[in-house]
């Protein structure tokens, strides 16, 4: 599988959605919680459990994985403490105000790109990061350490074994101690497993595809339309608008950092996410949504994007019935 692409958003997203736990519509209006795939996805991705619950899983299986690459270097003749540091915290709806949909909300963040509401609710970073193999890895010759870092981690990607988009065919025992740790903790995700590979891909090509359904191309259409009557115009679709603000932060970034291939030291460059570039974009990005917002509610974007979502999701659940159970049944047993 990829490193990157469509399925690796679609399981973000479904976590995301999980953790969100968007409230139940008033009116009955549609909201998330109503996705007929949800029932599915929610037994693989802990939409059942509690923040805390949430929380407690993906510390523990980070230690896991943490301890077994520890013993692969072992093995291999390094030393390697586990490093349980970087476990993500999660932040529930409870936590963070996210709502895209009111324009109080989108007059003070916009897409949420710039300026987030889970960036304040993160706060400071606390205790400066302390890598607990920095003083080994100091006590290592160059060569030491590259071979070191190849055990770990595996010999990175050629630029000929890279797409495009900067993704490339991901294989476990290509990716030294950490890709087994996780290939054996793999054994126990049924989202991971062989059994359901065909299901993945049927999943990721419907989400990867629904943009091109002739619903949403009549809906995209007419809210293209408007943006452009309001003087936004060259959106064709409405993730098009948020996903070029994304594109110019990425540039704003990478105009400090590089594209990743060469090594830059933070501490010798300016915060990219204080520049005045950045600042200029938060204030293009805030009348980019407020615009974007009122074509969504004048063409019900949001109600009749869920309709035709819901809609395909429930033939994708029809052609896919056994799997989807198995699939269910399978992430309930291994929890």
């Amino acid at each position: 599988m990829r490193s990157t692409g469509p399925l690796a958003a679609l399981a973000a997203t479904a976590l995301a959605l999980s953790l969100a736990g968007c409230a139940g519509g008033a009116n009955g209006e549609l909201t998330y919680e109503d996705s007929p795939l949800g029932e599915y996805l929610s037994s693989a991705f802990g939409g059942d459990m509690s923040p805390e619950e949430q929380q407690k899983q993906i510390e523990e299986q980070q230690r896991k994985s943490e301890e077994l690459m520890a013993e692969c270097m072992a093995k291999e003749g390094f030393e390697y403490t586990p490093n349980i540091q970087n476990a993500g915290s999660v932040v529930s709806s409870d936590d963070v105000e996210w709502e895209p949909e009111k324009k109080e909300w989108v007059e003070k963040y916009g897409y949420g790109i710039v300026n987030s509401p889970f960036n304040q609710e993160m706060g400071d970073p606390g205790e400066e990061y302390v890598d607990p193999n920095q003083e080994y890895l100091d006590s290592l010759s160059e060569s030491e350490r590259n071979a070191f870092y190849e055990t770990a981690y595996g010999v990175p990607p050629t630029e000929e074994e890279m797409s495009e988009d900067g993704s490339f065919e991901y294989d476990w025992e290509n990716s030294g101690c950490q890709g087994w740790a996780q290939h054996e903790l793999q054994g126990e995700d049924p989202w991971q497993s062989d059994e359901f590979a065909e299901l993945r891909d049927k999943m990721s090509t419907l989400w990867s595809s629904t943009q091109d359904a002739p619903e949403f191309k009549a809906l995209n259409a007419e809210w293209s339309s408007c943006m452009s009557d309001a003087g936004e115009p060259g959106f064709k679709t409405q993730p098009e608008a948020q996903q070029s603000i994304s594109d110019e932060q990425n540039k704003i970034y990478e105009a400090v950092y590089g594209d990743g291939t060469e090594e830059v030291d933070p501490s010798t460059t300016e915060d990219p996410s204080k520049s005045p570039e950045m600042k200029a974009l938060g204030e293009k990005e805030i009348a980019l949504a407020l615009v974007d917002l009122a074509c969504r509610e004048k063409t019900s974007y949001a109600q009749e994007s869920l309709k035709i979502q819901f809609a395909l999701e429930e033939k994708f659940i029809k052609d896919n019935k056994a799997d989807l159970e198995a699939f269910k049944a399978a992430a309930e047993q291994s929890k």
